[in-house]
């Protein structure tokens, strides 16, 4: 079927390329390039060699642009805040990618680390992160997540409900900090800025399981510097995820400072973290707003907000998230199957289906998720067809690219790329069907290796109760021959 006749099943967004070949600079990693050859190329390794080495599904992750990213990122918000005399810290997601090597690299490019749950904190820890650089989040941090926070010396906890704020209370009294410095927390709310986003990436409206309302902040506040163990360093604020521009930002800014302005008589609120959450691009209609840009516009709002009210600017921190290790991230899966389905006595659609799925990128079920695809091993000269890549679960559901134009020759066999899997792919990975979780591959300078293994059948079985290596001779273990 032609590129003009299928537009009652194309998006309003997509459009047919004028190279199916071609790669969007702005959602694939800097070194992705073809060769020669029409191969694609991660970093200087070509895909072939990885599937050969490690095999598909794939995670293939560009250390290099990681650290480029964090590095651009920290100095953007830097060179902001200096402009007013004030500190910048910007804090990478533990929850859109987390191992020991990637703790390392946005460590030594200057950012602190946030997490989420005691999971978290064990490997950021463990992958070198500094403890008085690290930030705890969470809606229901247990005692011993909360325990272990204050055992290690973390730089912050960010209080979420009044339970929590008691919890925390009783656990500094009874096992003070190693240092004998109060705990510094920082205290979330919701500014009522819906960001524009999908429903469940929106994080500051009020009904929803985050933070306190601006109204019930003061009184947190008030029972957090009554109790000597704890020290109120802040408020922290996050509008949602995957947004681009300022103008959700600016408003929520002057809603937070208006409620830090009437705090500050009951003392000094050194930091004010105003989130972030900033967008990345997953389809050539995307334009994330240049991180100079969100840097200058947030922090200038801020400012203003100040200036107006006559306070000073306090040290800002902001958390980034997937605009840092998103685009540095791509996933490699092999076609399996290639059919044409028949929507209508007039419209066809081409689905792709490959050896991966839901539960390696989630999101897509999810939230709907759009990304992009290429045929990643050879480029063709065949017409554009439009694709839906489809993954092996057993639901209807399971979709990876839900539209794309991928040349009407792709045929089983074939190595597909999906850019912009660096955050939330990984960390929302999953065994559904029993499929066991891809390896994770850092490359640089044309060479590849593994930072997080891949599972195995084995180690899906080792987790049986019902299973012992005693009882292996009894079951057959299916694995995808060559």
């Amino acid at each position: 079927m032609s590129a003009a006749s299928d537009r009652p099943l194309v998006p309003e967004w997509l459009s047919s390329p004028e190279d199916v070949n071609a790669l969007v600079d702005e959602v694939w990693p800097a070194s992705a390039q073809r060769d020669e050859h029409g191969e694609l190329r991660l970093a200087g390794v070509a895909v072939s060699d990885l599937r050969e080495q490690f095999g598909t599904p794939l995670y293939v992750l560009d250390e290099d642009a990681v650290r480029a990213r964090a590095r651009e990122v920290r100095e953007a918000f830097t060179a902001a805040t200096a402009r007013h005399g004030v500190q910048a810290r910007v804090y990478y997601a533990g929850k859109a990618f987390l191992s020991t090597e990637v703790v390392r690299w946005v460590s030594a490019e200057g950012l602190a680390v946030d997490v989420a749950t005691g999971g978290e904190l064990a490997v950021a820890l463990a992958g070198g992160a500094d403890p008085a650089r690290i930030g705890v989040h969470g809606n229901n941090k247990s005692t011993r997540e909360l325990e272990r926070a204050v055992e290690v010396g973390v730089g912050s906890i960010v209080i979420d409900s009044p339970i929590e704020l008691e919890r925390l209370a009783a656990i500094v009294e009874r096992m003070p900090r190693a240092d004998g410095a109060p705990q510094s927390v920082l205290v979330r709310v919701n500014s009522g800025v819906h960001a524009e986003t999908h429903d469940f990436l929106a994080t500051a409206h009020e009904d929803q399981k985050f933070g306190f309302a601006l109204e019930d902040a003061p009184a947190i506040v008030a029972r957090i510097r009554e109790l000597p163990g704890l020290s109120f360093a802040g408020l922290h604020c996050h509008i949602g995820s995957q947004i681009f521009g300022t103008r959700g930002f600016e408003e929520s800014a002057a809603r937070v400072v208006e409620l830090h302005a009437q705090l500050l008589a009951g003392g000094e609120i050194p930091v004010l973290n105003l989130g972030g959450g900033f967008g990345i691009a997953y389809t050539s209609v995307d334009t994330p707003t240049p991180i100079a840009q969100l840097a200058d516009g947030i922090v200038d709002a801020v400012a203003r907000e100040c200036e107006v009210r006559g306070i000073p600017l306090p040290n800002l921190a902001f958390e980034p998230g997937r605009a840092i290790v998103g685009r540095a991230g791509v996933t490699l899966y092999e076609v399996g199957t290639v059919k044409p389905v028949r929507v209508s006595d007039a419209l066809e659609r081409l689905y792709v289906s490959v050896d991966g799925g839901m539960s390696d990128n989630a999101r897509p079920a999810l939230y709907g998720a759009q990304y992009s695809a290429r045929i990643a091993s050879r480029t063709s000269d065949a017409a554009p067809a439009l694709a839906r890549v489809v993954g092996r679960h057993c639901e209807s559901g399971d979709i990876v690219v839900d539209a794309e134009y991928l040349p009407a020759d792709v045929t089983p066999g074939d190595l597909l790329a999906v850019p912009a899997t660096g955050a939330y792919c990984f960390s929302l990975a999953s065994n559904y069907n029993y499929v066991p979780r891809p390896p994770v591959v850092a490359v640089s300078g044309g060479r590849a290796r593994v930072i997080v293994r891949g599972e195995t059948v084995d180690d899906l079985l080792a987790r049986d109760a019902g299973w012992s290596p005693a009882s292996a001779s009894n079951v057959t273990v299916w694995e995808d021959s060559e």
